[in-house]
């Protein structure tokens, strides 16, 4: 009996691992695709410079001001959340494409400039406006190349450069999904 258990839990954890390892080439799919078809330059245009300035001004008698002056062109906003929703459609169920950039005059800063549909990440905390940089994002940003992190619990997260057109890489998505067990154990 001992012996069947160890069997089935083998089976099922060599199952699960499978089901990462797909899902994972799936989102890394759409993360490339991503690096190539957003566009860097309308991503640069999404915060105003008005939401710029007090982005990292903190008011001693208001310390939520700067949440309160942020604003985006919407124009710029709509297009690249657009083509974000569009390109969570690409990949498996309940996939989302979140568009991170660099927090302008503090390069150890990252604010996740849009969420998406599922309002799934692995790396934003909920009500901040930008926070200290992960490494793996910092990695990103520094040497162009994809990476993929699976550093919570049933979340895996594809991190992809985002360029202008002058080559310059100016942000980065995040394609993430939440892996989900089925009944049969199988991963979603």
């Amino acid at each position: 009996m001992k012996g069947w258990l160890l069997l089935t839990f083998w089976i099922c954890a060599a199952c699960y691992g499978s089901g990462q390892t797909k899902t994972a080439e799936e989102l890394d799919q759409v993360a490339r695709v991503a690096s190539v078809i957003v566009d860097g330059d309308v991503c640069e245009r999404i915060l105003t410079p008005r939401a710029a300035q007090y982005l990292l001004k903190v008011d001693p008698r208001d310390q939520w001001a700067a949440s309160d002056n942020f604003d985006v062109n919407h124009d710029a906003y709509i297009q690249i959340k657009k083509t974000l929703i569009r390109l969570g459609r690409v990949g498996p169920p309940h996939t989302d494409v979140n568009l991170w950039m660099p927090v302008p005059g503090d390069s150890s800063r990252i604010q996740v400039m849009i969420r998406n549909v599922n309002e799934i990440s692995q790396f934003w905390t909920w009500g901040d406006l930008h926070q200290p940089m992960p490494p793996e994002m910092k990695e990103v940003l520094m040497t162009g190349k994809r990476k993929i992190v699976m550093q919570k619990p049933n979340l895996i997260s594809v991190l992809a450069p985002v360029s202008n057109s002058l080559g310059d890489i100016v942000g980065l998505v995040e394609v993430v999904k939440q892996l989900v067990d089925d009944p049969h154990g199988n991963v979603k």
